[in-house]
């Protein structure tokens, strides 16, 4: 089920009073009185709010935060709340991406995020979405189970004046979609933010209260129906802003808590010579660097290289030209190892059936491989590429920006990234305020490994971080 009137539409703690004023431009709107729960405010996210508050001109904590969901996202809300964060932690090393795909509900959001979040590992995820709340469980699930990622769920904000009276009560709340926002903001997001440990941002009802106390229509902060105007990105960044705050009375050392584990050279791992070695569990490591002298090491997991391992191998989003941001393929994948490069696509529409596509293949590395249809399923010839007919999505990914109808022919790129290294070069100091950290890989399988480290780059580490998954992966579960 989906919220379908959306979906298709959608192709400081406290303030100081109703009376005082919050300032965006030049324009002026009321400042809230209520920003939620002062009890609830940062619960789910104090491993983020630690590393930005414990940051200091000397050392400068690398906290990643990504903006991800559909067009509510990409509003510029998000813009406000990234330059709060700046000015309220401007010691910490904040890297800041909005990849929202407008139009994109949760039935597309659970392709694209295989190459759109998991890739990135945030620290924090501030995520909304319309669309099948299985699927917006799905990307919760799998955000959990393959990064250790802080997840914040919006509920949705007010679009009409018959919101502020909807029903309200879990018990009366079904997925039968006759009052589909009722059950996904008061019984279903509720229950999935428990479920998996998420902070839950309430927008819906602070909203509520908002107009209802300064005498407001829905439509006063929105621009046509769905998107908020400039008062209502007022609003909703606000509401955002609240809740990023560090609790006073919450200790967590936020490099070694119970998703990372921060292991000293020396202390809890030995290295012998130019060799080190050691167990762990999880699903990214790195480490941490302090050499000053270029050198280098061979990396080892489980005897292998990392480049060994498929599962450390992603793909970027595939992109047509002439074309926008939102992939005409929503995943990709494949049945053997890839290769680290860029692919191109030259593909034709079918005359007889405008929704059918043809196309060939090549690899800037592997060559000419092979062609197919859009209503197979494909295998290329190397087996680096995989495509199943379910995830082709040209018609709606091209109309987005403007594009019909479907050129009769057009190309398709995109790239493997590598999540691995095989040789580590201890690089001489850049900024030293700055934790220099190289990924080794992300994206292990459950369970125990061992990590090898061999050369004269070993006596460059101080240190080895494991990132553990919160929750174990679903037998089963699509990856």
């Amino acid at each position: 089920m989906i919220r379908v009137l959306l979906s298709g539409l959608l192709v400081g703690m406290m303030g100081v009073g109703c009376l005082a004023q919050g300032t965006v431009g030049a324009k002026s709107y009321p400042v809230p009185t209520y920003l939620g729960d002062p009890a609830t405010l940062g619960v789910g996210i104090q491993r983020t709010m630690t590393l930005l508050a414990t940051s200091t001109p000397a050392h400068r904590n690398t906290v990643r935060v990504l903006f991800y969901g559909q067009s509510i996202t990409e509003q510029d809300w998000w813009r406000e709340v990234a330059a709060d964060l700046k000015r309220r932690f401007p010691n910490a090393n904040l890297i800041v991406e909005n990849r929202a795909l407008g139009g994109f509900s949760s039935q597309r959001l659970v392709k694209t995020a295989e190459s759109d979040l998991y890739a990135f590992q945030p620290d924090l995820m501030i995520f909304h979405v319309y669309g099948a709340h299985t699927d917006y469980a799905d990307i919760i699930r799998r955000t959990r189970e393959r990064t250790t990622a802080e997840v914040m769920i919006q509920t949705d904000h007010v679009t009409k004046d018959e919101d502020l009276t909807e029903e309200t009560h879990p018990a009366k709340l079904h997925p039968d979609g006759k009052i589909w926002n009722s059950f996904m903001n008061y019984l279903w997001l509720p229950d999935l933010a428990r479920k998996y440990g998420c902070a839950l941002v309430d927008q819906r009802n602070i909203w509520k209260r908002y107009l209802t106390e300064n005498h407001l229509h829905a439509s006063e902060l929105l621009k046509d129906g769905v998107h908020q105007n400039a008062f209502g990105n007022y609003l909703m960044a606000e509401i955002v802003k609240a809740y990023l705050v560090r609790r006073p009375e919450v200790t967590i050392d936020p490099m070694n808590c119970a998703t990372v584990k921060t292991l000293a050279v020396g202390k809890e791992i030995e290295s012998k010579g130019e060799t080190l070695t050691t167990a762990f569990d999880g699903n990214r490591v790195d480490v941490i660097l302090s050499g000053d002298a270029e050198a280098t090491a061979e990396v080892r997991i489980d005897g292998k290289r990392p480049s060994e391992f498929a599962e450390f191998y992603g793909f970027t989003r595939a992109l047509s030209t002439p074309g926008g941001k939102w992939p005409v393929i929503l995943k990709l994948s494949s049945a053997e190892r890839p290769l680290v490069e860029d692919w191109t696509m030259r593909v034709k529409r079918d005359a007889a059936d405008p929704k059918r596509y043809s196309f060939a293949l090549s690899g800037s590395k592997t060559g000419e491989d092979g062609a197919g249809a859009s209503d197979q399923r494909f295998v290329s010839r190397s087996g680096r590429v995989v495509i199943d007919p379910a995830d082709w999505d040209v018609e709606f990914a091209l109309s987005l920006p403007g594009i019909k109808p479907v050129p009769e022919e057009f190309m398709v790129r995109w790239s493997v990234a590598p999540h691995f290294v095989d040789l580590l070069t201890v690089p001489p100091p850049g900024d030293v305020t700055i934790e220099p950290v190289v990924t080794l890989a992300q994206g292990l399988p459950v369970g125990h490994h061992t990590l090898e480290i061999m050369g004269a780059g070993v006596r460059g580490i101080r240190a080895v971080r494991v990132y553990k998954r919160p929750v174990a992966e679903v037998a089963g579960a699509v990856r």
